[in-house]
């Protein structure tokens, strides 16, 4: 048995090194190791409450709001702040633009390029891969980035700029729109409409989100488009089969304040892929375990967690801890959320294949675009004229909040306890932490490193391409998990 060292990554938020242990070809142990300490949680302690409004979002560059929104309901959770109806819809706006942002930048230009490499040079569809999604200098490029460019426009609209907006509050935004924003959010929609329903899908974005069945996918997959052109790649190459996860899967609940009476676009909760077992989501049962981190503690909830370096820790190989639901590895992201919130795609997916893997990741986060792309147009209908976009109010000085948003690539959490005006204890658990987690005390590994034992790749070793995939599958930002 020998051991290859997979990293530094590139196209990926952060540093992040992969160690496999290869027996006949095959990965039969792998670990995931987070090399960089930034220390936010340290760096929060002892300041003002309202401090972390502003330097939450500067834990990532490309998630930021994700960021500000967890940090803003944590302190909601304990000041009883109430959003209005306008306060709840230009948050969700903001959120799911930098979402779909991500989810795009995702595909054309992180996960597809790894197909345009010399290894596939021999496949038949390499030339056509290759000259849309080679890195800089493919075709989709100049296509994607103004559409990318127009969602990042709506951060504008609503909250002044991005990333590290400071629009974000407890009781909703500081930037009222008025009939002249609506309009330009419409125009800006149609224009990302357009890309979506030309190069990308091309198809209707509510066909595309209204995909049932794996007939409904073959069809498009016979079809033209990006979309349809991955779909093709993913059934040769048997992407579904790879990169299997633990079978357990969480959302937090995406986008609320939207639905009647308040519902979320996605819903929230915990499924057991396996037996199909649904359950309400319990915070409660979400701890984290530092057995195998260079930081101190004993595992627990966050709750009561503290973030202290600990280097000559035994048995540590990451920066990250291992976060667990009611002591089990859980999965999270686009495909998680599908899943919990019952799509029936989604469904079809995991039953076919019996579990989650790399082309379901993939597929379920551009058909969820579809879904969010769709919704935000119905969101922008729906602001009320003259109506308020933030509550306003005092905060206290002592209490303790969770805020608990759905980022891109999954479940995000902040836990906050304040006495006196001052943070005194502020906890995130982000997307990645959850999905690039260390092993923790009882051995079990991480939803990457479970993903990527039996993975077969031969003589390639640490050039295996399919360690690629299934790495960015899960859409990695190392900086939030390293916060």
């Amino acid at each position: 048995m020998s051991r290859v060292v997979v990293g530094p990554f590139n196209r990926v938020e952060g540093d992040l090194e992969v160690h496999l242990d290869v027996e006949d070809g095959v990965v039969v142990s792998a670990e995931v190791s987070v090399p960089l300490y930034r220390g936010f949680e340290q760096i929060l302690v002892g300041r003002p409450l309202e401090d972390a409004l502003v330097m939450a979002p500067r834990i990532c560059g490309i998630c930021s709001v994700s960021q500000s929104i967890a940090a803003a309901r944590a302190i909601a959770g304990f000041a009883g702040v109430e959003m209005p109806p306008n306060g709840a819809l230009a948050p969700a706006l903001a959120h799911a633009a930098e979402n779909v942002a991500d989810h795009l930048t995702h595909f054309h230009l992180f996960f597809m390029p790894d197909f345009a490499r010399k290894a596939y040079a021999g496949a038949p569809w390499h030339a056509a891969i290759a000259e849309r999604f080679t890195a800089i200098s493919g075709t989709t490029t100049a296509e994607f980035l103004p559409a990318r460019a127009r969602l990042l426009e709506i951060m504008g609209a609503i909250a002044g700029k991005w990333p590290h907006s400071l629009a974000f509050r407890a009781g909703g935004t500081t930037r009222s729109l008025d009939l002249g924003d609506v309009v330009r959010l419409k125009a800006i929609l149609a224009d990302v409409r357009a890309f979506a329903e030309g190069p990308l899908f091309g198809h209707r974005l509510e066909a595309i989100a209204e995909l049932s069945t794996l007939a409904d996918l073959d069809a498009v997959a016979a079809g033209p488009g990006d979309f349809a052109a991955f779909l093709r790649l993913a059934d040769t190459l048997r992407l579904a089969e790879v990169g299997r996860g633990p079978g357990l899967v969480m959302s937090f609940g995406a986008y609320p304040g939207v639905g009647p009476a308040g519902a979320p676009l996605f819903s929230a909760g915990v499924l057991d892929v396996s037996t199909g077992e649904r359950s309400d989501l319990a915070i409660e049962r979400i701890g984290e375990d530092p057995s195998r981190s260079w930081l101190a503690g004993e595992a627990g909830p966050p709750g009561r967690a503290t973030t202290e370096p600990d280097v000559e820790r035994e048995g540590a190989y990451s920066w990250a801890k291992a976060p667990r639901y009611g002591g089990r590895t859980v999965e999270v992201g686009a495909c998680a959320r599908q899943l919990v919130d019952g799509a029936p795609l989604a469904q079809a997916l995991v039953a076919a294949a019996g579990g989650t893997g790399v082309a379901q990741r993939v597929i379920l986060r551009l058909v969820e675009t579809a879904r969010v792309l769709v919704a935000m147009e119905r969101w922008v209908d729906a602001f009320a004229r003259g109506g308020s976009f933030c509550a306003e109010g005092t905060l206290p000085t002592d209490g303790s909040g969770v805020g608990l948003v759905e980022a891109a690539r999954g479940s995000l959490g902040h836990w906050a306890t304040v006495r006196g005006g001052r943070i005194v204890r502020w906890q995130i658990i982000a997307p990645t932490t959850w999905n690039f987690s260390p092993r923790d005390g009882a051995g079990r590994p991480g939803p990457l490193e479970q993903a990527l034992e039996g993975l077969v790749v031969g003589d390639d070793g640490a050039r295996s391409t399919m360690v690629q995939h299934v790495v960015r599958s899960f859409d990695p930002c190392m900086v939030c998990t390293a916060h």
